[in-house]
Parts: C-alpha cells; sequence; structure tokens
C-alpha cells in the first residue's frame, strides 16, 4: 500500500505509516486518499495490531497543501474538500487498532489534525505545534483543541498563531513523552510493539469503549464500559489471558 506520499511498512503486526511530501508533508488530495486507504484496512487486518503515523524528514506536516486551497466560487468545491479533511481524521480515529502518532517535527494546521485524531501521541524535542486561525475552519480545530488544551489554550493559539513546543505539550498533559529527534521512532516502535502483543480483541475493545465515552456523562460510560467488559469475558482470549496468568506464563491470543 506504499504510494509517492505514503510509506507503508508492517512487520511484527505493527505497520509504520509515513508521510512522503516533501519538504513539509503538506496534506493534499492524494494523501488524504491514501491514509483513508490505510486505516480504513488496518481494521481488517489481522497481520496488523497497532500503527505509528509519522513524518519523513524533519517535518511531520507543516498543514493543508496551500496550492489545493479549495474554490469557494465553484459549487461543492469547498465542502468536498472539508469532507474528505474530516473524514481523513476519522479514519485515524474509528480504525479498530491503536495509532501512536511519532511527531518529528512541525505539526501544524491539519498536521496538527492528523496527530490529535491518533491515540498516543508522542513528539520530538524539535517538535512545535500550532492551528492558526486560517486553518480552524480546515480542520475541525475549535472542537478538537477546547478538548486538548481547554479554552485558554485554544483561544490562544486561534487569535495569534503561536506554536507550542513539544516541551510545553508535555507539561499540560495532552503528549505522552518527548524525546530526542533519533530516539523518538525507536520509542514509538517499542510501545506499538507492547500493544501488539496484548490481545487483538481486548485492545478492539479498549479502544472502542475510549472512543464512545469521550462525550458522555461518567454514569453512562460505566455502564457501557462494564457491558463491553462482559462481551470481551466470553472470548477466547479473555480465557486464554486467565489460564495464562495462572499458570505464569505468557499468553498466546489468537483475537478470538
Amino acid at each position: 500500500m506504499s504510494t509517492d506520499v505514503v510509506k507503508f511498512e508492517v512487520a511484527d503486526y505493527v505497520a509504520v505509516v509515513t508521510l512522503n511530501r516533501p519538504p513539509v508533508n503538506a496534506v493534499n488530495a492524494e494523501l488524504r486518499d491514501r491514509l483513508i486507504e490505510i486505516f480504513d484496512a488496518a481494521t481488517d487486518r489481522d497481520d496488523i495490531r497497532a500503527l505509528v503515523l509519522t513524518g519523513q524528514g524533519k517535518i511531520f506536516s507543516a498543514g493543508a497543501d496551500l496550492r489545493q486551497r479549495p474554490d469557494a466560487s465553484v459549487a461543492g468545491q469547498y465542502w468536498h474538500h472539508n469532507r474528505a479533511t474530516r473524514e481523513t481524521g476519522n479514519a485515524i480515529k474509528e480504525c479498530a487498532k491503536p495509532v501512536i502518532a511519532a511527531v518529528n517535527g512541525a505539526a501544524l494546521g491539519a498536521g496538527f489534525g492528523l496527530m490529535a485524531a491518533c491515540d498516543i501521541m508522542m513528539a520530538s524535542e524539535t517538535a512545535v505545534f500550532g492551528m492558526p486561525e486560517i486553518d480552524v475552519g480546515l480542520a475541525g480545530g475549535a472542537a478538537m483543541l477546547n478538548q486538548l488544551l481547554g479554552k485558554s489554550f485554544t483561544r490562544r493559539l486561534m487569535f495569534t498563531g503561536d506554536r507550542l513546543p513539544a516541551a510545553e505539550l508535555y507539561r499540560l498533559g495532552v503528549i505522552d513523552s518527548v524525546w530526542a529527534p533519533d530516539e523518538l521512532l525507536p520509542a514509538a516502535m517499542r510501545m506499538a510493539a507492547r500493544i501488539a502483543e496484548k490481545s487483538p480483541l481486548g485492545i478492539k475493545y479498549a479502544k472502542n469503549s475510549c472512543n464512545f465515552v469521550e462525550l458522555m456523562s461518567p454514569k453512562d460510560a460505566y455502564r457501557f464500559e462494564q457491558n463491553f467488559t462482559y462481551e470481551l469475558s466470553k472470548t477466547e482470549d479473555a480465557k486464554e489471558a486467565r489460564t495464562a496468568q495462572l499458570e505464569k506464563r505468557k499468553p498466546e491470543f489468537k483475537g478470538r
């Protein structure tokens, strides 16, 4: 599934998806289509249990390709562009397999949106993040930033165009960890490998649960998660996990 704009590799149940549009990995129509295709397919592939999303070179993604800025005077063009942008993030978020963002450099505008759609976010010390006001409408920025950063930081980014360094997002608890540039991808791969060792069904249930409960009340979310737990308890993987624990051995999960 590798193309000129996306590199795609799978080994040991981990897929690495690399944005590859030098020099800034700008998000264009072709890149959006390929990402949707890859993350949709990953849900159905038994050889993939976790994915890492990163960028080629020193930039994760500096945002949407300005050369493809939609022409509002052409009927439907702007709506089609915005719909495709939203669906790219949805494909990442709704993929049944966990996605780790390894943000190796600037993640701006639509690039910030790609990172925010991932489940776990790790960054290089050199990474910076921003959602300037010109790009908010394209990436659904306000709702996304409010969830990640809260009211004050959201408005600061939107009104000023400021860029936050990785260390600041780590301090705010937005990203999981910060690494030296040459240590970032190995760290993300280790995280993905740990996830790949778990029950595929258990991870699928956990991701679905996390996605659904984000906008629920605590009462409704707790009930929802308990129902998921009950369904998972009836699977072969759940039985294998209990047996392996009793026998003090590593479980062998089959995703059933």
